[in-house]
């Protein structure tokens, strides 16, 4: 998967018909609804738009004929395996009808273009870790976070010692329980139970 950097745009000429897209990377609905406000147009003849937030999505066609505009720019964003980003785009009408099959085209295409072309960021997965430790122990675990370069999201005394949360990428998991494991010589409790 992977995240936009910036907010790329590209204008395509289509049978007389101007078609605007901008991409927006965006983190939340509510973000998503106000760059849709920001890029509307109100002298275009549609403002049609699409966004994936990870399992959620929304699409809108703007009086263009149902699922001609709104459904093929998600597909466009799915297929250039886009996250967090919000496509829109402009048509200024130039008179000449496209039939659905042309606008599904014209519109899926020009934001595929889009996307290929932006800069763009691999999205690397990340996760959480819960665990406890004795006060003996809590060394051990900074020179980790800071070896490693983790990120402490929480740390928590306690009367029986420190509760850490840490996030780094997925694929890292096995390797940093093994070395929370061996540097506090099996003594850490994890939140999940898993040992």
């Amino acid at each position: 998967m992977y995240e936009l950097v910036g907010e790329p745009q590209l204008a395509v000429d289509i049978k007389k018909s101007r078609f605007i897209a901008t991409c927006v990377p965006v983190n939340t609905p509510e973000a998503a609804m106000d760059a849709i406000r920001r890029l509307n147009c109100p002298d275009a003849t549609h403002n049609c738009w699409a966004y994936r937030i990870g399992d959620t999505y929304r699409f809108n066609d703007d009086g263009e004929p149902g699922g001609s505009a709104g459904r093929p720019i998600l597909a466009a964003i799915d297929g250039q395996e886009f996250d967090n980003v919000l496509a829109h785009v402009v048509r200024y009408f130039g008179g000449i009808k496209l039939g659905v099959g042309g606008l599904v085209r014209a519109y899926g295409n020009t934001v595929a273009e889009c996307l290929r072309t932006a800069e763009k960021i691999t999205r690397v997965p990340q996760i959480s870790l819960a665990f406890s430790v004795d006060f003996s122990d809590t060394y051990a675990v900074y020179g980790i976070i800071t070896q490693k370069k983790l990120v402490k999201e929480a740390e928590t005394y306690t009367p029986d010692g420190v509760d850490f949360r840490i996030s780094f990428q997925a694929d890292l998991e096995n390797e940093i329980r093994a070395r929370l494991t061996d540097a506090t010589r099996a003594r850490i409790r994890w939140a999940d139970s898993q040992t």
